[in-house]
């Protein structure tokens, strides 16, 4: 037992938990198809009911604290290596607050030239969880053999040449971040004020067919899901159960239509009902969103600050909200493409209207983002300005604080920067997509724990569903944690055989 999950135990805030001797634990550990590391206690109680279920984050990451005394230009390329599966999210928001640090405004074609990239990147990211990180779960099924939840076990199931697909798709659209950012995995394309270079023209058609090849992949994507998925009632059913339901806030960037934008927009809030209760601009941020820490996790857990945190529990009068795929459709008004718009009315036709609080329909609401980045891919392409040379707006302005926010993958992203006169970071604060869903993650883990495992009966396939709990969310731990390696407290206390600490040594 970690020192966080013994310290909850010990101190007996939850009335429902039974002494520590008296129960039997199961560990998942690692947890697996996610981005960085983590692991579920799960505690039976002598009816092999569950008590308690924590999902824990137990990796340190240190890019606040090494980010300070760095020159901010830099932060774009320090930022992207905090993940190698989402380090474009970084890179732009990065690049987003240094416009705002710097007091610049980038022309145009430097805009649209970030957006594109964004939607390539959208696309590809989304294609790997559906087909990778989610989709074995669904298309392979969640009590297969776990050596058959995997790529391997999907292309088995969608066929060699959807495999195929799969992979020539995921590599012709990273292939198009090479060349606008140098590389797919860390780019070097924003500056402050723009873009580091111009789409050059004889590239042109060959983006334009990778993006109308893109949108085709989507809109089979699509259609993949409805087959698999939608069209198997217990599927169907498992998505809308209760052990997969929170009825929580939701944030989002949306434009001035109130449609999602996963490159900018302001950012709204709609209540547990659906109903706005907050729209503003990334600069405000702090007045509506905080952060709380639990001695069993190194992750944070976000909540809106004008609602405060009530702990782990859900409805108005909790502060925790949401974000990702599903959080941006409930915030949205509409998507601003039509084929992603005829999806997004399918989607809430069919699971009963706004908002739609099953944590797995996240897998859904994601291939609609697919195809929404899709058509926006198209869009940007068929602007003559796409190609302009006027790409960057030289910052003279000096530096004090910027604020950048972008829509990961996995949900709302805010870099927040401070630096003295000469541009070097004094502070930074990132908030990421993972740490807007933690509480609600947490939540998932335990309730699909409490829904699923009864009379002390636990097999692989069950805890394969209470990791789906997670897996939904599409969790980056190693961008969500942020304390310093070395400044981790070591606590060990020795327990009598009547759980009562009789010792404790500290670091």
């Amino acid at each position: 037992m970690s020192d966080g999950v013994a310290k909850v135990w010990n101190q007996g805030r939850d009335k429902a938990v039974v002494d520590y001797m008296k129960t039997r634990r199961v560990t998942v550990d690692p947890i697996t198809r996610l981005e960085g590391h983590g692991k579920i206690d799960i505690f039976l109680d002598q009816k092999g009911d569950v008590a308690r279920a924590f999902f824990q984050v137990p990796e340190l990451r240190a890019f606040e604290t090494f980010c300070k005394g760095r020159p901010a230009e830099d932060m774009p390329q320090i930022t992207s290596r905090i993940c190698g599966v989402c380090p474009t999210a970084h890179h732009m928001a990065a690049a987003k607050a240094l416009d705002s640090l710097y007091k610049v405004e980038p022309p145009p074609t430097a805009k649209m030239l970030r957006e594109l990239v964004y939607d390539i990147f959208m696309l590809e990211d989304h294609a790997l969880h559906v087909y990778v990180l989610g989709g074995p779960d669904f298309i392979v099924g969640p009590e297969a053999p776990k050596e058959l939840r995997n790529v391997v076990g999907v292309i088995q199931k969608v066929g060699v040449e959807t495999g195929k697909r799969l992979i020539a798709m995921r590599r012709s659209l990273r292939a198009l971040i090479g060349v606008l950012g140098g590389k797919p995995i860390h780019p070097v394309l924003g500056l402050p004020g723009g873009v580091a270079k111009a789409l050059p023209r004889q590239d042109l058609a060959h983006f334009q067919e990778t993006a109308r090849d893109g949108l085709e992949f989507a809109k089979f994507t699509l259609q993949v899901f409805k087959d698999i998925v939608l069209a198997n009632p217990e599927y169907v059913k498992l998505i809308t159960s209760d052990a997969y339901t929170h009825r929580t806030y939701y944030m989002g960037l949306v434009d001035e239509k109130n449609r999602p934008n996963f490159y900018d927009g302001q950012v709204r809030v709609v209540t547990p009902e659906g109903k706005e209760c907050a729209k503003f601009p990334i600069g405000k941020y702090l007045d509506y969103v905080a952060e709380h820490v639990e001695p069993w996790s190194y992750v944070k857990f976000c909540y809106l600050k004008p609602v405060g945190w009530k702990g782990f529990t859900e409805g108005a009068d909790s502060g925790i909200y949401s974000v990702a795929p599903l959080a941006r459709l409930n915030v949205s008004e509409g998507m601003a493409t039509p084929i992603a718009q005829k999806a997004y009315e399918e989607y809430f036709q069919t699971l009963g209207g706004k908002p739609v609080h099953h944590t797995l329909a996240n897998h859904w609401a994601r291939v609609i983002e697919m195809i929404a980045a899709a058509e926006r891919m198209n869009e940007l392409l068929a602007d003559p300005g796409i190609t302009g040379t006027d790409i960057r707006t030289i910052p003279k302005e000096t530096p004090t604080v910027g604020i950048g926010v972008v829509e990961a993958p996995r949900g709302t992203l805010i870099h927040h920067y401070e630096t003295d006169e000469r541009g070097l970071i004094r502070k930074a604060n990132l908030i990421v997509a993972t740490q807007g869903n933690s509480a609600r993650m947490a939540m998932s883990v335990e309730r699909a724990a409490k829904g699923l495992i009864h009379g002390g009966k636990v097999n692989d396939g069950l805890l394969n569903k209470v990791e789906m709990a997670f897996r939904a969310y599409d969790p980056c731990h190693g961008c969500a944690t942020h304390s310093m390696p070395g400044a981790m407290p070591l606590v060990a206390r020795i327990i009598n055989a009547e759980g009562q600490v009789v010792r404790t040594l500290t670091r």
